[in-house]
């Protein structure tokens, strides 16, 4: 069973930066994709960003330049580093794991195919 605790949340001021951390255990999958996913109360879920296990990575327009997804192997975590934080950033953030998925690793696919696995989240407030 994988698990996913996210941590790293927190309010800041328009732009700022933050950084969310992922830590993930129990999988064993040698091919995977996993990344950061966000939610709004009333609104869709929507994928952020993106990495595979070769370190390839995909963005969501809204947030290329901004943010950058990368993971530490040896440390089994996944980061998400955002910077020149908006208000309309402001959203509960999911870490999730999956198995390859169908046409590649894209927050696209995300969207689409979901994920397996998923955080509890952890909440980022931007304030203007």
């Amino acid at each position: 069973q994988v698990q996913l605790v996210e941590s790293g949340g927190g309010s800041v001021q328009a732009g700022g930066s933050l950084r969310l951390s992922c830590a993930a255990s129990g999988y064993t999958y040698s091919s995977y994709c996993m990344g950061w996913f966000r939610q709004v109360s009333g609104k869709e879920r929507e994928g952020v960003a993106v990495i595979d296990s070769d370190g390839s990575t995909s963005y969501a327009d809204s947030v290329k330049g901004r943010f950058t997804i990368s993971k530490d192997n040896a440390k089994n975590t996944l980061y998400l580093q955002m910077n020149s934080l908006k208000p309309e950033d402001t959203a509960m953030y999911y870490c999730a794991f999956s198995p390859p998925l169908p046409l590649g690793c894209t927050v696209v696919a995300g969207d689409y195919y979901g994920m397996d696995y998923w955080g509890k989240g952890t909440l980022v407030t931007i304030s203007s």
